[in-house]
């Protein structure tokens, strides 16, 4: 399958057209829905269609078989990702990353209970820095693994009560790495007014690596029906690395029509709580595309870096990606 996908994302960027303006957006409404050639489009869509059913019915079949019939009837958010990733950074070379992700949900084993199949858990997803633009590391690469785990969750809304889960599994890995997580998320509509308040918050526990906790805070509002501003704090421990982060971002995301966005973002990051210090100030543009029916997505990220490391001196990188999602229900959020 790797060498297939290779080979379709090679022909996406040989073969698809530039993004489209409002006005080709208006001409070609209803009738555009992909930038791949026909020949292109011939070959990945029965790929996508037949991996996106087997993603679906593999997932509600172990869901029946421990859970209820109601497995053919509920929504179910199984998902398989993978991706082709160009990174460069100034001063440090070009890195070729070819990724997969996947989350299996099992949503009427129990009630309120579910069995969650899932790679890359966020703990391991590296430091504040090494998520900057989504990707990782070289030294976290290595480190990709899944986990399996039961999630219990209280049927609360987050906007009229604290919603909480409570989860517990164990890192499929040799030798096995049990963890126990704790999740909480809060929702407020500020005064009425256009501005939201969102806090999410985590606590784990691995038995290899130690405790996690992170708390993220996310401010914003609408200005228009294609743009939203953002402010988001980001603070962060680790017992493996000992070390206390933190981020502050402001990005402004603007939907250029109904299948392009740009995101807009300026990012400081700062670690240590006895002696805190700045590491890194980065400006970011992230160009998104929906190349093909909501399943194939292509990114441009170009980033320009002020970094404690270099003297604070301008390093610029760019991360090029391509993505393709097989699910039955097609990918909904631009920024995922």
């Amino acid at each position: 399958m790797k060498s297939r996908f290779s080979f379709l994302l090679l022909g996406t960027l040989a073969f698809a057209q530039p993004g489209y303006t409002h006005e080709d957006a208006d001409v070609h409404a209803g009738e555009q829905d992909s930038d791949l050639p026909q020949w292109a489009k011939e070959d990945i869509e029965p790929f996508r269609e037949q991996v996106g059913n087997w993603v679906d019915s593999t997932s509600r079949s172990i869901d029946s078989w421990i859970g209820t019939q109601d497995s053919y009837a509920v929504e179910n958010e199984s998902y398989l990702r993978i991706g082709q990733e160009l990174d460069w950074m100034e001063g440090e070379g070009l890195d070729n990353d070819f990724n997969l992700r996947y989350r299996i949900d099992l949503p009427t084993s129990e009630e309120r209970l579910r069995l969650i199949i899932e790679s890359d858990p966020e703990e391991t997803q590296g430091t504040l820095a090494e998520q900057g633009s989504g990707r990782l590391a070289n030294d976290q690469r290595d480190r990709r693994t899944s986990t399996l785990g039961l999630d219990w969750l209280e049927s609360r809304d987050k906007r009229d009560n604290w919603s909480n889960r409570v989860s517990a599994g164990v890192r499929l890995r040799l030798p096995l790495d049990p963890y126990v997580r704790f999740t909480s998320k809060r929702l407020w509509q500020l005064s009425d007014g256009p501005w939201r308040l969102e806090s999410n918050n985590r606590l784990s526990w691995f038995n290899n690596d130690g405790y996690y906790a992170r708390t993220r805070w996310d401010v914003g509002r609408p200005l228009s029906d294609a743009q939203h501003l953002r402010f988001i704090t980001n603070v962060q421990w680790r017992e493996e690395e000992d070390m206390l982060e933190y981020s502050e971002t402001a990005e402004l995301n603007h939907r250029l029509n109904e299948r392009s966005a740009l995101r807009y973002s300026a990012i400081a990051i700062g670690e240590s709580a006895s002696h805190p210090r700045m590491t890194d100030y980065y400006l970011q543009t992230r160009y998104r595309r929906d190349v093909h029916k909501g399943v194939l997505f292509a990114d441009a990220i170009p980033e320009l870096h002020f970094q404690r490391e270099t003297s604070y001196n301008p390093r610029w990188a760019m991360t090029l990606r391509l993505e393709m999602y097989f699910q039955k229900q097609l990918a909904k959020n631009y920024f995922d």
